[in-house]
């Protein structure tokens, strides 16, 4: 597709395809702190809950980066 393999268009859609529906997750899961006036607390604890998956999934890049420049 316009010159590109499907291996980069994979790459590119996993990374920054995902990167944006995070983001935008992480909006939504603001939004519903914020209309549920959860407070500090609350808050802190539906950001954990919701969002600690997303974790992984950045921690997974940084150590495939650490491991590709040894």
């Amino acid at each position: 597709m316009f010159g590109y393999s499907e291996e980069q268009v994979a790459a590119f859609g996993l990374s920054f395809g995902v990167g944006a529906f995070m983001l935008y997750m992480l909006f939504i899961i603001s939004q519903l702190a914020w209309s549920s006036k959860a407070g500090k607390f609350g808050t802190f604890v539906i950001f954990l809950g919701l969002a600690f998956g997303m974790v992984g999934f950045v921690a997974k890049y940084f150590i495939q980066w650490i491991l590709e420049s040894k």
